[in-house]
């Protein structure tokens, strides 16, 4: 079944994707219509989302911020099909980093680095940056459940230089290549809601105490890594640019998760920005009314 299902949706991707972009955002729009004010999709979970974090903003506030991230939410769609076949030349103009010379200056020190980020802008196209360094660049994630479009994606990365390895293979594939002397650029999109069984750390997020992913951390302090945020700017329709902020070089002289606790600061100030161009669909609060005794 997941092999029918590639061969009938496939061919349907790869002619969207090479539609000229200019007429892939009138596709957007489409979508758009259908996503926001036909099929509702998850309305409720990003009008609740806003509400939540922005108790004083009024009514009118909150939905003219839900109509933005739906149309933003949209070019992300079409911009990751674009994927399939978006030349080099094309994906350089449109994700620029205003400072590749920080990832430069991680490598003259022959350290591997974690890059954290968020859900923020986009994070389909970062892949890119991978053209400017020499660093071996692995991307966590969360394997897709059709194996035929998961070895697609993996195909459409490793283009560049980025190999996807799961949470699983993490700690085995980044300490093989310390032990082989592979300097490498490690991403972590670590701003979801981790499992509650496997929770370590619980801190408050956009004012609110929630449960925090701590494994990017915990890896660059296992295997003493420089720590880097990644900071994505929507610039216009179609276009971004990434800024890299050092949060350390030495993670092992932090406390236990202070490095986690500085990101989550990062991204807040990411969101106030431009609250728009965040993931308001992922239910990030979920277990807001479950935090233990000692982080009340």
């Amino acid at each position: 079944m997941q092999l029918l299902v590639y061969i009938l949706v496939y061919p349907i991707l790869w002619i969207i994707s090479i539609i000229p972009t200019r007429i892939l955002y009138v596709l957007s729009d489409f979508i758009f219509v259908l996503v926001y004010h036909i099929i509702g999709y998850r309305k409720k979970v990003v009008i609740d989302n806003l509400k939540l974090v922005f108790p004083e903003k009024p009514e009118q506030e909150i939905q003219s911020i839900s109509k933005k991230f739906y149309h933003h939410f949209c070019d992300m769609l079409v911009e990751a099909i674009k994927s399939l076949s978006i030349s080099e030349a094309e994906l350089k103009k449109r994700f620029l980093a205003t400072n590749m010379e920080e990832i430069g200056k991680i490598e003259k020190e022959n350290k591997s680095l974690v890059l954290m980020m968020a859900h923020y802008a986009s994070w389909e196209w970062i892949f890119i940056l991978q053209r400017y360094t020499s660093l071996k660049g692995h991307a966590i994630y969360k394997p897709l459940a059709n194996k035929y479009f998961d070895a697609l994606v993996k195909r459409i990365r490793a283009k560049y230089n980025t190999f996807l390895i799961s949470t699983k293979e993490t700690v085995p594939e980044l300490t093989k290549s310390k032990k082989k002397g592979e300097l490498t650029l490690n991403g972590f999109i670590s701003d979801q809601t981790p499992k509650l069984h496997t929770t370590h750390h619980w801190n408050e997020f956009m004012g609110i105490k929630v449960p925090v992913h701590t494994g990017a951390e915990m890896l660059a302090k296992k295997l003493d890594m420089a720590v880097v945020f990644c900071k994505v700017k929507k610039v216009k329709r179609g276009h971004y640019e990434a800024t890299f902020n050092t949060i350390t070089l030495t993670p092992k002289e932090y406390k236990d998760y202070e490095i986690t606790d500085i990101f989550m600061k990062l991204v807040e100030e990411q969101i106030y920005e431009a609250p728009e161009f965040y993931l308001w669909t992922h239910k990030r609060w979920k277990h807001k009314d479950k935090v233990p005794p000692e982080y009340q």
